[in-house]
């Protein structure tokens, strides 16, 4: 058996334990009606934690209503690792905000993706992917450390040293085998490979 084939058969085993919790957590993030709020998320998790992200999201639904000082005053109160750059970031977002859902009509995931990466400060091609995975599009991979770990464990690549568009794109083609392979999308296929990193079902 490849070392794909051995991978697959461990995301098959994790998908049986927690298929219902992430199919839960897909639903809801398919149904999310605050883009900007998750635009936000994505770019305040870049380097840092999901869960720190979270914790940020939770106590400021809205950045928009806040100046860049407050912002980062706001982030500094929450222990962020990087206040000044992130509110710079989160600030100029907003100019985004109108137009979000515009992304609806562009034709596919990757065009999305690369309009996202191109105009959103503190956006690269993880967080754009990550950003619209948490508003309900599941074929685009978000490839993190832990994602790398996982692969690089089971001898399927090595880890990159950077991580540039044209690896990220190399590497999200061996992530669209794998979930050919299990019989998911990229999207819930995150969610599993994560969790067997981590044991936790985030966003």
């Amino acid at each position: 058996m490849t070392s794909l084939g051995k991978l697959a058969r461990k995301v098959e085993q994790t998908r049986l334990q927690t298929q219902p919790l992430v199919h839960k957590r897909m639903n809801e993030l398919s149904n999310n009606p605050n883009w900007f709020s998750e635009l936000c998320f994505c770019i305040t998790t870049a380097n840092y934690t999901s869960e720190g992200g979270m914790r940020i999201q939770n106590a400021v639904p809205d950045f928009s209503i806040y100046n860049e000082t407050q912002i980062e005053a706001l982030l500094r109160s929450h222990g962020y690792r990087f206040p000044r750059v992130r509110a710079k970031y989160l600030f100029e977002a907003r100019k985004h905000k109108a137009n979000l859902e515009e992304l609806k009509a562009m034709g596919d995931s990757a065009t999305r993706r690369e309009w996202l990466a191109a105009n959103v400060k503190g956006i690269g091609m993880k967080e754009a992917s990550h950003f619209l995975r948490n508003v309900g599009y599941y074929d685009v991979a978000v490839i993190d450390r832990h994602i790398l770990n996982v692969l690089a464990e089971h001898g399927i690549l090595k880890k990159p040293k950077t991580l540039t568009p044209k690896k990220y794109l190399e590497i999200e083609d061996v992530l669209l085998e794998l979930a050919e392979a299990t019989g998911t999308s990229l999207g819930e296929l995150d969610f599993y490979l994560w969790h067997m990193k981590t044991g936790k079902i985030l966003k």
